[in-house]
């Protein structure tokens, strides 16, 4: 065996030792030869020690109390929140009225008339059969109260998105003062603030949709800042040089620019507001969400399918309209504009007339006799799923036995182990993980967000959710992928998900909690499981992509080695495909915790259930704790997971 000679060890371990990972961890290792033993003298109890919490309930009890006591003749309420609410009140009943007196024949014709002046013929024919869809499947009505209900939302959200982006993109200042609010907004589950906007608003369409607006209005701020910073340099130059004033250049040559990035942030605000319909109906939103709600708090699955199916076809509808116009195609600025305006005002005569006619025929509303009830065939079988796939399938177990295995050999074993850390060592694990992916601002904001969970006095439920999304993030990346990999490298398997991907990209959450339910009934697996498949699809297209767009000229070079496909895929693909990856876990961590929080209506328990039972028990404390607890949770997350992606894309 060969030997290693002492002047070989003195030339290799100052090579080591200049490793910056290493020195960030035996500095690391020497704070904790330091602070573990003084912290073990202090507390010794292995958990969150109850001396270092803060009891909020009395406080937040008290402002609770205030806001409720104050609601009906305070000046702040009586003059601002309540001519907010009155407002969007009558905006959304206004809407709604409007697509009522249209009937159902009219508001089929103008969608797939503006489908038509965006996409094409095949996109209004889809159109319309999506909406003849939701009529026949009797959730005609609940379906214009959505659509109502986002029209309101989604035109708010792109106001307050498109006035904080053009100050991010006009302003050096204004971006950095706006970067970590939305940073933290992207990563802020819905269920973090319905409580306190429930208790400003009270139950019902003004919280619901101010609530929506929180959670789909930063895209379209982050992506109207980058179109403006991203504008062509060489026009923004020559427009000044014709001597336009600021706010020419704005209107004539920045915002034209960006049309793009308006466009693709009008789409992404558009499926963020539509993910929100089920849950603004926790909050009185109404519609085919409270539907689904209502659904699955009794177990309904039928039900709730016949309500979840129009949600996704209005998402799916949504996105291609709002994608093609982002894509500036043929069909949105060439072909069809050679029809107009002639044909334009034939069509918008001919869907008037229509709407007219269904009136006067005294059949505005969808006719009952046409529609279809799915929802007792669907309970059949899933009665039938439940007797021969629940349990007892030969070999394999059924659906229960799986969910109960996933939650003895890997949930269980997770949630214990991080429960019995120490919590010292638990923030030490934090602070190297952050640390090694980016800086010691990393770490330090990572620690702190720990900490506060840890002060808020929610240390264990807090670890307990951290399982379920490690848990859900490993199963993700695994399927993600594999998935990816296989569509990289087959264009046939690219072709064959991509229709799968598009409409399980566009769901909203709570329909994933329908299937779920069906198979695996209630509890943490089913909760894992939602946000698996709630996650993937992202995963997968990230990393699909990320190892399509790889240097053909490396691929090549590699082949004309000798290289195998295995080899390629291993030694070039992927860690050339290195920045795609990181971003696809990142991506995955965010909405694994979007939906694990979600499974606390199905029995996920932690920060979930406490979550739901503040604001079904109207709990301040406990729901605004357990909201602020998510925060700092998704908050040290994403700040482990994204720095990775920023040097990565760097480095690239």
């Amino acid at each position: 065996m060969a030997t290693v000679t002492a002047p070989a060890l003195r030339v290799a371990l100052p090579g080591v030792l200049k490793h910056r990972a290493l020195h960030k961890l035996l500095l690391l290792a020497v704070v904790a030869a330091v602070l573990a033993p003084l912290a073990h003298a202090r507390w010794h109890s292995g958990t969150w020690p109850a001396a270092l919490t803060v009891d909020l309930t009395d406080p937040l009890t008290r402002v609770s109390d205030w806001i409720i006591d104050n609601r009906d003749s305070h000046p702040l309420f009586l003059y601002f929140f309540g001519h907010v609410s009155n407002g969007v009140v009558l905006c959304v009943r206004a809407v709604y009225l409007f697509l009522l007196a249209a009937g159902w024949a009219g508001v089929t014709a103008l969608g797939a008339f503006v489908a038509w002046r965006t996409a094409g013929v095949r996109l209004a024919l889809g159109t319309a059969a999506a909406f003849l869809a939701c009529g026949l499947l009797g959730m005609w009505v609940p379906t214009m109260q959505t659509l109502a209900l986002m029209a309101v939302a989604v035109l708010a959200s792109v106001v307050v998105g498109a006035l904080l982006g053009l100050a991010a993109g006009l302003s050096d200042r204004m971006d950095r003062a706006l970067r970590p609010v939305l940073d933290t907004m992207q990563v802020l589950p819905a269920f973090a603030y319905l409580l306190p906007v429930v208790l400003v608003f009270g139950i019902g369409v003004p919280a619901a949709v101010l609530a929506t607006v929180v959670y789909a209005a930063p895209p379209m701020a982050r992506l109207t800042s980058l179109g403006l910073r991203g504008a062509d340099k060489e026009v923004l130059e020559a427009v000044e040089s014709l001597g336009a004033t600021a706010r020419q250049r704005l209107l004539t040559a920045r915002l034209p620019l960006a049309r793009r990035e308006l466009l693709l942030g009008l789409n992404q605000t558009i499926m963020m507001a539509l993910s929100m319909a089920v849950i603004a109906s926790v909050i009185g939103g109404g519609g085919l969400g409270d539907r689904v709600y209502q659904a699955l708090a009794s177990v309904d699955v039928g039900a709730a399918l016949a309500a979840g199916i129009p949600i996704v076809l209005l998402a799916v509808v949504l996105d291609r309209v709002t994608a093609a116009a982002g894509r500036g195609t043929e069909t949105a600025h060439g072909r069809l504009t050679t029809y107009a305006p002639l044909t334009t005002y034939a069509l918008l005569a001919a869907v008037a007339a229509l709407a007219v006619a269904a009136r006067l025929a005294g059949r505005p509303d969808w006719p009952d006799a046409w529609t279809v009830a799915v929802a007792e065939p669907v309970n059949r079988v899933v009665d039938w799923m439940t007797d021969h796939l629940y349990s007892g399938v030969p070999v394999v177990g059924g659906t229960a036995d799986w969910a109960g295995r996933f939650t003895t050999w890997v949930l269980d074993p997770v949630r214990d182990g991080l429960q019995g850390l120490p919590w010292w060592s638990v923030l030490l694990l934090v602070a190297a993980l952050a640390w090694l992916t980016g800086t010691w601002r990393t770490a330090l904001t990572a620690v702190l967000a720990m900490t506060a969970i840890g002060v808020l006095g929610v240390w264990e439920p807090s670890l307990d959710t951290l399982s379920q999304v490690l848990a859900a993030v490993a199963v993700t990346l695994v399927l993600g992928f594999a998935t990816g990999v296989a569509a990289a490298r087959s264009d046939r398997v690219e072709r064959l998900l991509r229709p799968v991907l598009d409409v399980f990209q566009t769901m909203p959450q709570f329909v994933y909690l329908i299937p779920v339910v069906a198979l695996f009934g209630v509890g943490r697996a089913p909760a894992v499981a939602a946000a698996v498949v709630y996650a993937l699809p992202a995963v997968v297209r990230i990393t699909t992509q990320g190892l399509r767009q790889v240097d053909p000229a490396a691929l090549e070079s590699a082949r004309s080695l000798g290289a195998t496909g295995g080899q390629q895929l291993r030694q070039v693909q992927l860690p050339l495909a290195r920045p795609a990856l990181l971003l696809a876990l990142n991506q995955g961590v965010v909405l694994v915790l979007a939906v694990v929080i979600i499974g606390g209506l199905v029995g996920g328990g932690a920060l979930g259930y406490d979550a739901v039972f503040g604001l079904a028990q109207g709990d301040l404390a406990t729901g605004l704790v357990a909201g602020a607890a998510i925060v700092c949770l998704g908050l040290m997350l994403d700040r482990v997971t994204q720095p990775a992606v920023r040097r990565a894309q760097k480095g690239a």
